[in-house]
């Protein structure tokens, strides 16, 4: 019998998401997900008969939540082998096997040989000549552009992303200019946008957007759905009832 104890190994903790719906075993040190994970897994429309890529997937977290929602598949694909493994006992923990499966490769060369409705990512978004790189090389590759940047990201979704799919990310707001010219270069236009703010009172510091192919020649343009910005922390300090409602499924 697969249980917590059998799966979690020395130096991990367990942790429990949307009202236990969602086990998550996680190491002590090195990478663990952030808000960015609940909040994009909330952003993303899945529908029942969806086939996903998530790239990038760490842990798995973001595959793990969207199990609380329908979807036929999801391939998750993580370069770092330590992570791959750690993500396929969370979906072993979880019973999920039948609905994830978690590939180790780097998205620059990974051949998938098809393509499909819903591409996801939490991608590395601190530019790879930029910022203090970690002494833990995971936590590094996790955050960095170590392995791939945004025009790699923009490149592969575009060659997977099937016509009449959608693909959905979430940035710090300090890129935005670099993902909107590595989206257009690619065909892509905005469907949804919003932002999130840390206080009402405070700048954007992260988006959250998706992403379909531009309509052909002649063809009407739909308007992009921008949603009233997701404010994380009210006065008190505490989450917002928005907050809490997504971080808790």
């Amino acid at each position: 019998m697969t249980t917590p104890e059998t799966l979690r190994l020395d130096g991990e903790t367990l942790d429990t998401f949307y009202h236990g719906r969602v086990s998550v075993i996680q190491k002590k040190k090195g990478y663990r997900f952030s808000v960015d994970a609940p909040l994009l897994a909330d952003f993303i429309r899945i529908r029942a008969g969806d086939e996903a890529l998530d790239l990038g997937t760490g842990s798995g977290i973001i595959s793990l939540l969207l199990s609380v929602k329908p979807f036929r598949r999801i391939v998750a694909l993580e370069i770092q082998e330590g992570l791959a493994d750690l993500a396929r006992r969370n979906v072993e923990l979880n019973g999920l096997g039948d609905r994830i499966e978690v590939v180790c490769a780097d998205l620059r060369t990974f051949e998938p040989g098809r393509r499909f409705d819903l591409i996801f990512s939490n991608p590395p978004y601190i530019r790879k000549a930029t910022g203090f790189l970690s002494r833990s090389e995971e936590k590094s590759a996790a955050k960095h552009e170590l392995h791939g940047d945004i025009e790699d990201i923009m490149e592969k979704t575009a060659a997977w992303l099937e016509p009449g799919g959608c693909a959905c990310f979430v940035y710090p707001e300090k890129r935005r200019a670099d993902f909107a010219r590595a989206a257009d270069r690619r065909g892509f236009r905005i469907r949804r946008f919003r932002q999130v703010l840390p206080r009402a009172s405070a700048p954007a510091n992260l988006f959250l957007v998706e992403l379909g192919f531009a309509a052909g020649a002649g063809a009407a343009v739909a308007e992009p759905e921008v949603m009233p910005p997701l404010i994380l922390f009210a006065p008190s300090g505490k989450y917002t009832d928005e907050a809490e409602a997504v971080f808790s499924g």
